[in-house]
This record gives structure tokens, sequence and C-alpha cells, in this order.
């Protein structure tokens, strides 16, 4: 049992894993703590120079170590201040059903701060720069500082809480579209395969029927047409999770299939292949030829009482695959009703919906009269440049 495994939908403990979840945890931590301390060691350097560039041109200049010694210690008590209030945030965001409770509880937390921050660099500054003779401590200094400054520390934390939340709305949003992706992934693969298996089915009910229609004529054609039969659903078990094969893979699949279609036709049917050497490795749909090719043999040679005949080619042109499958039948009109125009089976119908889920508006499916008669399937999808090596 591999730890993904879960029981129940509770997931497994696996030796050793907490130990590693507790280390990434910390990593983390350290990362955005190292982040908020850079930010605020920044502010730290500005605040820095602008005193010691403000004292350079006064009566009284000052170095800049000792602008740094007392320009240094307001920011770094709010990056550790901004830790535990961006974990007060997480903790009460201000949204949802109680964000009216956790924005009166952001306010006294936001109170605590200002004395507790205002008031440590207010003890921490006489101490270090202003004692000395007659420079005695007094309570209320410290209370006037923190009154003064109470307006810059509120704001503080607000902003805190305020970039907190948009990080929150952001992350949020990014996960959205993430989840997004993957449903429409999903749903793209489930109809895909949903597609392909109402296909299967339809050509393997059609063979049968076909295959019924010899046995007490010809019980010889019959059983050939059976072991082609099971050598093409060997083929297509082979493949069967595969979206695309190679184009040599899938003409493997219809010279098969045109196998099982000679014995029923006999005599009746001819085919011509004409397909580049360069195109061969090239990724195209699987079993995405076999309905093209079934539907210019029913409505095609099917439809003539003289010999019939199927041509295919194929070649790669211009970042483009192009197959293209003609039929010496009626053309279109063998498709075409009078009453509702173009009417097209299962199988072109289930091709088309294949080949928008996989290409969109990058291919293209036609059906046309053929100048020397007959019909003109042209079939083209994007080619990778890979391919053609």
């Amino acid at each position: 049992m591999t730890e993904a495994e879960t029981l129940e939908g509770v997931r497994l403990a696996v030796p050793g894993e907490a130990e590693a979840g507790g280390e990434r945890v910390w990593r983390g931590r350290l990362a955005r703590w190292g982040i908020i301390f850079a930010v605020w060691t920044a502010l730290a350097f500005f605040f820095t120079g602008q005193l010691y560039y403000t004292r350079l041109l006064s009566e009284r200049p000052i170095t800049w170590g000792a602008a740094a010694s007392q320009q240094f210690i307001y920011p770094y008590l709010w990056a550790a201040g901004t830790i535990f209030v961006l974990w007060l945030a997480n903790r009460f965001p201000v949204e949802g059903a109680r964000w009216a409770g956790h924005t009166l509880l952001h306010l006294l937390f936001a109170t605590a701060f200002v004395f507790v921050v205002s008031g440590t660099f207010q003890l921490v500054y006489h101490f270090l720069f202003l004692h000395g003779p007659g420079k005695h401590y007094e309570p209320w200094t410290t209370l006037q500082w923190i009154i003064y400054n109470s307006s810059e520390n509120y704001g503080i934390y607000g902003l805190l809480i305020l970039l907190n939340q948009v990080f929150r709305y952001y992350r949020r949003f990014r996960e959205g579209e993430l989840r997004s992706s993957r449903l429409q992934t999903q749903l793209a693969s489930a109809q895909l395969e949903a597609l392909k298996m109402q296909l299967q089915p339809h050509f393997l009910f059609n063979t049968l029927h076909s295959i019924s229609a010899l046995v007490h004529r010809d019980p010889d054609a019959a059983d050939r047409m059976i072991a082609r039969l099971g050598d093409f659903l060997r083929l297509t078990l082979e493949n069967s999770g595969a979206r695309e094969v190679s184009l040599r893979k899938e003409l493997e699949f219809l010279t098969c299939y045109l196998e099982i279609e000679r014995v029923r036709f006999q005599d009746r049917l001819t085919t011509s292949l004409e397909v580049e050497p360069d195109a061969l490795d090239t990724p195209v749909p699987n079993l995405i030829l076999q309905p093209i090719v079934e539907n210019a043999l029913r409505h095609g040679v099917a439809q003539t009482r003289g010999p019939g005949r199927v041509e295919i080619s194929a070649k790669r042109e211009s970042g483009s695959l192009r197959i293209r499958v003609w039929d010496n039948g009626p053309g279109l009109k063998a498709i075409t009703r009078p009453d509702d125009g173009l009417k097209i089976g299962l199988g072109l119908s289930n091709t088309r919906a294949r080949l928008e889920q996989l290409y969109g508006a990058s291919h293209r499916l036609e059906l046309e009269n053929a100048p020397q008669g007959g019909l003109l399937v042209t079939l083209e999808i994007p080619a990778p440049r890979r391919a053609a090596a």
C-alpha cells in the first residue's frame, strides 16, 4: 500500500511522513519570516538615510551608524509584530458571516499593538540614547509617545490586515483557476472516452451484422471476417487508453478494418493508400480514420452497383497533417435529405465531437463532392514539428 492510498476517506499514516511534512511547514514559515524581515530591513535603511541626510544639512549632523541605531529599532519591532499580525489575520479573517465580530477583535488587537510597539520603542530608545545625569525615566513620557504615534501604528496594523486579505483573495482566485482547469481537463477526457466507447460498439454491431449475413451464404467468408475482427479488437485493446497514436499505428487499425470489409464486399472493393513517410510518426486521435472510411464504404461503395474504390492519402503540409478519403460513390447526395439537408451518422458525428474536444478551432473536417465524382472527406489537424524527425 502506498502513502497516497486512503481508507474510508482517512489518509493512512506513513512512517517519516509526518516528520517530512513538519519540516516542509517550518521551511515555509522560515521563508515567510525571512521575507518579512527583509522588507522591514529595507524600510529601516530608508528611514536611516532619511534621518542621516536631513541632519547632514543641519547644525547638528549625525553619523550613519548613529542614525541606523535609532531607525532600526522601530522597523524590527514591527517585523516581529508582523508575524503575529498575519497569524491573527488568518485566524480571524475579515470575511464571511463573522466579519463584523472579527473586525472588533482586530480593533482590540491593534490597540494592544499600539501600546506594545510604541511603548517598547520608547523604553528602548530612552535607555539607549537618553539616559544620563538628570534624565530620569517618566512613565508619562511613554504614554505621550504611545498616543502621539497611535495613528501611525493603527495604520500599519490595518495595512497588514488589508494586504493579508488581498493575498487570501488572490490565492483563492489562483486555486479556483487551477481547479477549473483541472475540471475542464477531466471533463474533456471523460467526454472523449464516452465518445470512443460509443463508437466502438457502433463499429462492432455493424461488423457482427455483416457476419450474420454471411454465416449461411458464405461460411468461409464469415470465418475470415471473424478472424479479422479478432485481430482488430486485439489492436484496439492494446491502445485502449491512448488518446492519440501515431499515424503508423492508426493505419494498422485501418488496414485490419479494410480486410474485414473486403471479405464483405468480396471483389467489389479496391483500396489505395498513399502516405508520405514523414507523416507516419505524426500523432493522430486514436481510431479517427475508421469511422471516416466506414462512411465511405457504407454511403459510397455500398450505393454503387459496379466496383467500388476508396483512396486514402496523408501528408504533412504547413504545420498540419492533411488526410483525404475519397470514394467513388454518389457523393453528398447519399447523405443529404431533401427535407433536413446533410445527414451524417453516429461515426462522423462522434468524429467531429472528438476533434472539437482535442483541437478546438485548430482542425478541419470537410465533406464535399469530388471533381472526378464521389465524396471527398478532408481532415486537417495540427502536426508537431518533432514528429517530422
